[in-house]
């Protein structure tokens, strides 16, 4: 009895784990379990500006998930509030091309952004796309700092980046000092389901200063973010 005990409890731990079946034209290549490199900003870029910025979007958050048939609705205050563990609440937001916008308040000098899809299954998000602008409008002035839209499917440009696997880890992107006050997010739904699903963004810098009351050499340190804990370990 033990050992069916045992075996059950095993069956339900790969299922909960399950692989999943990801197939991407533009996945970038397994790292054998190696980190990615770190980003490196200066001393005094280190804070979260997002955290508890506002939040706007394309689409009205939604219940659609072809995942998840219980999820709740989500708000969109929940992409900068803080939590980002698994089980903390997320936004879905509806299925094709998507955006979500924070507006930090005024213009700052970004230097690296932390994105969290949701990331219970290990999946691939299509088309992620990351502007940064002082316009809400991104007519004027659109910075892009990340895509990995292979193909143009969302209009904005062929991209050099790669997709890549979700996990507890997230993805974070050097951004190089960009002046703005508005970043956009867009995605294209993923291989688990065609809805845009949010957990946490972060957006680290500082005030813009005059690029010469910087020194050229001005030190940098590693950016430490805290991560939410491993679904599976």
């Amino acid at each position: 009895m033990l050992a069916l005990i045992a075996f059950a409890s095993l069956l339900a731990t790969v299922a909960s784990s399950r692989p999943m079946d990801i197939r991407s034209a533009n996945l970038e290549p397994s790292r054998g379990g190696r980190p990615r490199p770190p980003v490196w900003v200066p001393t005094d870029a280190t804070t979260n500006l997002a955290l508890g910025c506002r939040v706007t979007a394309s689409g009205e958050p939604t219940l659609l998930d072809h995942a998840e048939h219980q999820t709740p609705i989500g708000d969109l205050t929940y992409i900068t509030d803080g939590n980002k563990e698994h089980d903390d609440e997320r936004v879905n937001l509806p299925p094709g091309k998507h955006w979500v916008q924070i507006d930090l308040g005024k213009t700052q000098e970004v230097w690296a952004v932390q994105i969290w899809h949701w990331y219970d299954y290990g999946c691939v998000y299509h088309d992620v796309v990351i502007q940064l602008s002082n316009d809400p409008d991104f007519i004027d002035g659109a910075v892009i700092v990340f895509n990995n839209d292979h193909d143009n499917s969302a209009g904005l440009g062929v991209g050099s980046d790669k997709e890549y696997i979700e996990c507890f880890e997230g993805r974070c992107i050097p951004v190089e000092g960009v002046s703005a006050r508005y970043l956009r997010f867009y995605s294209n739904g993923c291989t688990e389901t065609p809805v845009n699903r949010y957990s946490e963004i972060e957006v680290y810098g500082r005030a813009p200063a005059d690029q010469h009351q910087r020194p050229q050499d001005e030190p940098r340190v590693r950016l430490r973010i805290v991560l939410p804990k491993p679904i599976f370990t």
